[in-house]
């Protein structure tokens, strides 16, 4: 059974959410509306409705207009078995001593390497985006160097694979995960059981830093957040406050438009650059506390 799609942009949140509101509203019913932020600089924000029956064109074109909007683009959506699509299309990643696969690989193991198993059920995080992947090598190169953090949290940590990188190679550290969606907690804490860390991650549903565990838990040698410019811009503060002297934030989710003024915002904040990497279009900021 298909499906169907309309999406259009428009400049502004509050516009944004205001459409998305009144798509809701709509006969047929969308299945979901959703509205995101195009984080390219531009200002514009993306918002798409999805249906089980085809979707009036003639209300999508009203409402564009009366939110000024650009013309819906209409699609018809096979069906297709998404999680069946991404085990065949995702292989393993490597990121230096890191090896991240799913299941259907469990066979591909190399010996003498950090194996962290992700199921491909769950779409965000799980290594093979450039964010992910910019992050953990970032890690490993600092590991490299010698260095061994003795607190860790991943804020925003979706999968959690970030933090089980960092408990699986530092058995003595106390490691925290957490996120903001109940959901990514949930599929948190299924990861660590899966790769038997359990006892060794504690997982937590927080609004960034915003949270009696991690706050108590803190300072932080090392914070992973690999989230959205937005966000990381807005955390600068708080996460060089719960930064350790000496201690690291590695900081990804942005483009690499974005790097100089997220830079800008943890320097204003006190913390020094110690390196920058650009793995396509996206940005891996590593930031030092003097």
């Amino acid at each position: 059974m298909p499906t169907y799609s309309a999406l259009t942009t428009l400049p502004g949140e509050e516009a944004a959410q205001s459409l998305a509101a009144a798509m809701e509203r709509m006969d047929p019913e969308p299945t979901g509306v959703g509205v995101f932020e195009i984080e390219d600089g531009s200002g514009l924000w993306e918002v798409g409705g999805y249906f089980l029956e085809p979707p009036d064109e003639v209300i999508l074109e009203v409402l564009a207009t009366a939110f000024g909007a650009r013309p819906f683009a209409l699609s018809e959506l096979p069906e297709i078995d998404w999680v069946a699509k991404v085990r065949r299309e995702l292989s393993p990643v490597e990121a230096g001593r890191f090896f991240v696969y799913g299941s259907h690989d469990a066979d591909k193991v190399p010996q003498g390497r950090v194996a962290l198993q992700i199921e491909a059920t769950v779409a965000f995080g799980t290594g093979h985006h450039g964010t992910t992947l910019g992050c953990l090598l970032a890690f490993d190169r600092l590991l490299t160097e010698g260095w061994r953090p003795a607190r860790v949290a991943d804020i925003g940590c979706g999968t959690a694979v970030l933090a089980m990188a960092a408990a699986a190679v530092l058995p003595g550290a106390l490691v925290i995960a957490s996120d903001i969606d109940r959901v990514a907690v949930d599929v948190a804490e299924a990861n660590v059981a899966i790769n038997g860390l359990e006892g060794r991650v504690e997982c937590l549903e927080a609004a960034g830093l915003d949270h009696a565990r991690i706050v108590a838990a803190g300072p932080y040698d090392l914070i992973f957040a690999n989230i959205l410019k937005g966000p990381l811009i807005e955390l600068a503060p708080g996460i060089a406050t719960q930064l350790a002297a000496g201690g690291r934030a590695i900081l990804s989710g942005l483009l690499a438009v974005q790097a100089d003024s997220v830079k800008a915002a943890y320097e204003a904040a006190g913390l020094c650059l110690q390196s920058r990497d650009d793995l396509g279009e996206w940005s891996v900021l590593v930031l030092r506390k003097p």
